[in-house]
C-alpha cells in the first residue's frame, strides 16, 4: 500500500459548499479535517508550497468569513470551501515564485478577477499549489496521489494532486498545451478548459499571451459546473445544466485520423473501454476522419508558445537568464529566433483551424469531440511530466475541453475521456460532462 492509498480522496464541491454554507458541518471542524489531512498526507504529496503558520491562518480566515456571514441563507454560492491557487496566480499574502528560482518580487502584481471571485464567493485559500518552472516542463517536486512513484502530470500538477488527495475542492489552473486536461487525467478528477480569455489572465505570470488559458480542476463535472457558475462572466446556469438535454442520448465525435495515433497502445484500449462504457450508457458514437495536418498543427503551436515566452521574459531573462532551468532557456531561446511573419501566419492557423473544429462539430450534429485525454496513465518517475500531445490542438485551436475521469478503480492509474466543444460554448459542454458523470453513474 502507497503512503497515500485510503486516505487520499477528492472532496465533491458542491457537496462540501452545501454542508458548510447550510451549517450542516461547522466551519471550523471542515478547515481543521483538511488541515489534518494536509499534515498526514503533504509530505508524500508536495502539492502545496510551504507555509508556515498555515493552521492558524485558515482558522483566522474562517472566523472572519463566518462573522462576516452570520445567516446561512444569504452565504455565498462556495462559501468556507477551501481552494488551492497555482503558484503563477497573485494572491493578497502570498509571494509569487512560478515554480522558478528567479526573485519572486519580480512577479508582484494585484490580484487578478478569478482570485477576487473566489474570495467573493466565499472560498477559503488553502495556499500556493506547486507549478513546473514558469508552467512549462521542468517538474516540481509534486507527486500523483493515486500512486507517488508516478508523475501527477503538468504544469497544473500541485493544482491537479491538492484536489485528488483531497486538500481542496477546487483548484485554479492555466493550460498553455496540456496543463489542466494532463494533470486531471492522470489524478483522476475533472478539469476545465474554457474557450480562450473566458476566465481572465490577468494577475497570472504569462506564458504565452496567445494561447494562455485559466482553467480549474476539481472532484468531477458537478463541482466544475458549480464553480463556474461563480468564477465565468455571464454563466447560463440553464445551459449548463444536463437537464438542458432532456432525455435525449448525448452523440459524441470521435476524430480518426494521426492524430489518434498519437496516443499510446494502453492509452487506446482504456480509451475505447470508455468508448464501450459510454455506448452502453446510451450515448450515440459517431467517427470523422479530422487533423490530417496534425504535424503541421504541432510545430504551429509550440513555435508560438516560444515567441510568446520570449517576449514575456524578455527582461527577466536578460537580467536572470542563468537561473532558468535549461529546457525553458532553450524554449526562449528559439522563441526569439522566430520571424515576426511566420508568427503571424501561425497565428491565423489557429484561427482557421477553429473555425474548422466549430464548423464540422455543428455539421455532424453531434454534442462534442471525444478523445484520450492524454497518450496514456501517467507515466513512471518525477522527471517528466508525461505528453500534453492529445491537448495540444484543442488548446491550439482555443475551444473548451473538460477531462471526465475515466471508469478505472481507485487502485489503478487513471486515464481520462477529454471532451472538445465549440467555441464560446462551455456552458454546453460542462452540461455534458455532468450529464455523462450521471450515465455513467459516478
Amino acid at each position: 500500500m502507497t503512503a497515500t492509498e485510503g486516505l487520499a480522496r477528492p472532496l465533491s464541491l458542491a457537496k462540501t459548499a452545501a454542508d458548510v454554507a447550510s451549517g450542516k458541518r461547522a466551519l471550523e471542524d471542515h478547515v481543521l479535517d483538511i488541515l489534518d489531512r494536509v499534515d498526514a498526507l503533504e509530505p508524500s504529496v508536495l502539492a502545496l508550497l510551504p507555509e508556515p503558520g498555515r493552521r492558524d491562518r485558515l482558522l483566522s480566515d474562517a472566523r472572519r468569513l463566518l462573522a462576516a456571514w452570520p445567516d446561512p441563507q444569504r452565504r455565498p454560492l462556495l462559501f468556507g470551501t477551501m481552494v488551492g491557487v497555482k503558484d503563477i496566480f497573485a494572491v493578497d499574502g502570498f509571494p509569487t515564485r512560478a515554480g522558478s528560482r528567479l526573485p519572486p518580487e519580480l512577479f508582484a502584481m494585484p490580484e487578478g478577477p478569478v482570485v477576487r471571485a473566489l474570495r467573493g464567493a466565499g472560498a477559503l485559500i488553502l495556499g500556493k499549489t506547486v507549478t513546473t518552472e514558469f508552467a512549462y516542463f521542468s517538474p516540481g517536486p509534486t507527486r500523483n496521489p493515486r500512486d507517488p512513484r508516478h508523475t501527477p502530470g503538468g504544469s497544473s500538477s500541485g493544482s491537479a494532486a491538492a484536489v485528488a488527495a483531497g486538500f481542496c475542492a477546487l483548484a485554479t489552473a492555466t493550460q498553455t498545451i496540456g496543463s489542466v486536461t494532463r494533470p486531471a487525467a492522470f489524478c483522476g478528477v475533472a478539469g476545465w478548459k474554457p474557450s480562450y480569455e473566458r476566465l481572465s489572465r490577468k494577475g497570472v505570470v504569462p506564458f504565452s499571451r496567445s494561447v494562455d488559458h485559466v482553467g480549474l480542476i476539481a472532484a468531477d463535472a458537478a463541482s466544475l459546473a458549480l464553480a463556474a457558475a461563480a468564477l465565468a462572466p455571464h454563466w447560463s446556469g440553464r445551459r449548463s445544466s444536463p437537464a438542458a438535454f432532456g432525455r435525449r442520448a448525448p452523440v459524441l465525435l470521435v476524430p480518426n485520423g494521426p492524430y489518434l495515433g498519437q496516443a499510446s497502445a494502453d492509452g487506446m484500449a482504456a480509451f475505447q473501454r470508455d468508448l464501450d462504457s459510454l455506448a452502453a450508457a446510451g450515448c450515440v458514437i459517431e467517427r470523422t476522419d479530422a487533423f490530417p495536418d496534425i504535424e503541421d498543427i504541432n510545430t504551429r503551436h509550440r513555435r508560438i508558445c516560444a515567441a510568446d515566452l520570449a517576449h514575456a521574459h524578455r527582461a527577466w531573462f536578460d537580467a536572470h537568464g542563468d537561473l532558468y532551468a535549461p529546457a525553458t532557456r532553450e524554449l526562449i531561446e528559439q522563441g526569439r529566433a522566430v520571424d515576426p511573419k511566420q508568427l503571424a501566419k501561425d497565428l491565423a492557423g489557429r484561427r482557421s483551424l477553429r473555425k474548422r473544429l466549430d464548423k464540422t462539430l455543428a455539421a455532424s450534429g453531434a454534442d462534442a469531440w471525444v478523445s484520450p485525454a492524454a497518450p496514456g496513465p501517467a507515466p513512471a518517475g518525477l522527471e517528466s511530466t508525461g505528453s500534453p500531445i492529445m491537448n495540444l490542438p484543442w488548446t491550439h485551436a482555443g475551444v473548451p475541453t473538460v477531462n471526465v475521469p475515466s471508469a478505472t478503480a481507485w487502485t489503478a492509474l487513471p486515464t481520462g475521456i477529454q471532451l472538445a466543444g465549440r467555441f464560446g460554448r462551455d456552458e454546453e459542454l460542462v452540461a455534458l460532462a455532468v450529464k455523462l458523470e450521471l450515465l455513467l453513474g459516478r
